[in-house]
Formats: C-alpha cells, structure tokens, sequence
C-alpha cells in the first residue's frame, strides 16, 4: 500500500503537510472514537505505519528510490542466473569440461582440433565445487512494526502486556516504568523469519499512551487539579489527593486561591537515573450547589476587585 496513498498527501508535501494530515487521520481513526471497529483499528495502524515511514527523511528517500517497500523492508531483485562464486572461473571450468578445456582459446580440443570429453557427472561437481568457493550470505528477517496502547498507570509504574503479533502468535511484552508515549521497545527475534540459516527480525512495538481523566504528565512530573470547598479554601484543610501511588494527604493552607499549586516531591514519573520527578497539585476552588444564601448575603456586603492588576496604564 503506497503510504503517500494511505495519508492522502501528494509525493511533493513537505514534512508540516504529512504531520498535519496524520493528525487529522489519527485523531478520526483513534480507537477510543471508535470503540469495537476493527476496520477502524486496522486504517489506523496502516496510517500509523505510513507516518513512521514518511516522517523519517532517510527511510522517504528510499522509498521514493524504490530501494524499501510500504513497510520498510528492502526489495528483493531477481536476475536469471547468480553465481555464488566467481563467475568467470565457474564458467570456464563448467565449459572447459564441455568444450574439452578450450574454453577463451577457440572450440576444440586441446591440440585444436580433438573431440572434447563431457561428461553429466563432471558438469555437476564442477558446478558444486565452484558454487562452494564461496560461502552464500544468509538473509536476515525483516523487523516488524507494532503499536501498543497501555494505560497512563501502566506506563507510569511499568508493567506486562500482551501483544498479538503477525500470524496470530501472542508474546508477553514488560512496559518500563516511566516509558514515554512514542516510545519504541525492540523484541528480538520477534519479526520476520529469514531465509534458511537467516536470523529472524524484530519486532519494533511503539507505545501509545491512553490519556488518563485525573493525572496528566509533563516531562516526569505529574500534574492533577484537585477541586476544594470554600471553608477548605479559606480556613485551610487536610484533605486527600490522588497519586500514582495512591491517595495521600495534604494540607491546604489558609487562604488558599483557585490556581495556587503544591508540590509533593518525588511523586512524579520514574527517570533513567532512578530518581522520580514530582507531583503539582493545582487547587480549584468550587463554590457550594445549591447555592449557599449567607455566601450570597456575604457576597453582596463584600465587594472587592481582584482585575486591578489587569487594567492598562
């Protein structure tokens, strides 16, 4: 399937053209819009892969050379005779035995004029034996390009999944803890099979991270709004709020505004180096529902500005 075809651009668009039409595929196509389609599943995957091939400007090239297909693998070339060792000496010992050894010097036999001697048999072994001068290099498998979706916690604290692979097979594959979405986990000999004698290839899994309605991640910290009452805002509070980890306690100090942020150290997202990175605790006050008629009675008595920051000068 020509990849230009699958995301509906011209062989000319430059790379903000290709992301842009991804984007629009991908957010259409997306499982989570359209949940229990397998035609849905199998379009996005197709242009998952012609994305991964037109992003990168080495593997464009050669597609657009002909050198690699639709899925990245090298195109095989077939000619009608390929010798495993030198050509010129296996052809003239195969027709040395043939033309009784005047093979490049005329046809005939060795004082020029006798009746060359052939044999089936030494046509064979000369053959093979030129064949083996030269050991015949085995063709390794083509990797495999898979996308995975996990969870927002999975990916966080690490974690195993299962993957369908090609042909039905199914491996258990580790998320590490702190993988990032777009990451790409290699599995050895996962791929295509090679030609006998060949290695197998891998399969390359790209992570897809689902969005996860509490937490968000930036770099490797974690961010959540946490809602709190007005008594909780103004007098301050112990209250709970969600991590990675799960609930802990906080104190929301006195006088608190909507927008004002806490951060709890080391509850954030695992980095290479072991450590973690925090956790922003973003407070969004929520006045009462009903409404409350002394906040109402208070409100009216009470009359400040909080814009006079805002007005030009």
């Amino acid at each position: 399937m020509d990849p230009y075809r699958t995301l509906n651009v011209p062989r000319s668009a430059d790379q903000a053209a290709i992301k842009q039409a991804y984007r629009k595929l991908a957010k259409m196509l997306h499982p989570d819009r359209n949940p229990g389609s397998a035609r849905a599943e199998q379009r996005f995957k197709e242009v998952s892969q012609a994305y991964d091939l037109l992003s990168d400007p080495v593997k464009r090239a050669k597609y657009d050379r002909g050198e690699i297909d639709a899925e990245g693998r090298p195109r095989q070339t077939f000619r009608g005779f390929e010798f495993a060792g030198d050509p010129q000496s296996a052809a003239e010992s195969i027709f040395g035995k043939m033309f009784g050894g005047a093979f490049g010097r005329g046809f005939g036999g060795p004082s020029g004029g006798g009746q060359a001697e052939f044999r089936f048999e030494d046509l064979r072994r000369e053959a093979a034996r030129a064949g083996s001068a030269r050991p015949r290099q085995t063709r390794r498998g083509a990797d495999r390009r898979y996308r995975l979706e996990v969870d927002f916690l999975t990916a966080a604290q690490g974690g195993k999944q299962r993957l369908q692979l090609d042909g039905g097979r199914t491996v258990e594959v580790t998320v590490p803890a702190g993988a990032e979405h777009g990451s790409t986990l290699r599995l050895k000999g996962q791929g295509e099979r090679g030609a006998p004698g060949g290695t197998s290839g891998d399969a390359l899994v790209e992570i897809a991270i689902r969005p996860h309605p509490v937490f968000t991640r930036k770099g490797h910290d974690v961010h959540v709004e946490l809602p709190v009452s007005v008594p909780e805002a103004v007098l301050g509070a112990s209250v709970q709020v969600p991590t990675i980890d799960g609930q802990v306690r906080i104190s929301v100090p006195p006088g608190s505004n909507s927008g004002r942020t806490l951060r709890l150290r080391g509850r954030g997202i695992a980095r290479p180096d072991g450590q973690r990175g925090d956790q922003y605790v973003r407070l969004l006050v929520v006045l009462p529902d009903p409404p409350d008629a002394e906040l109402e009675a208070w409100a009216r008595r009470r009359n400040y500005d909080v814009r006079r920051d805002q007005e030009p000068r």
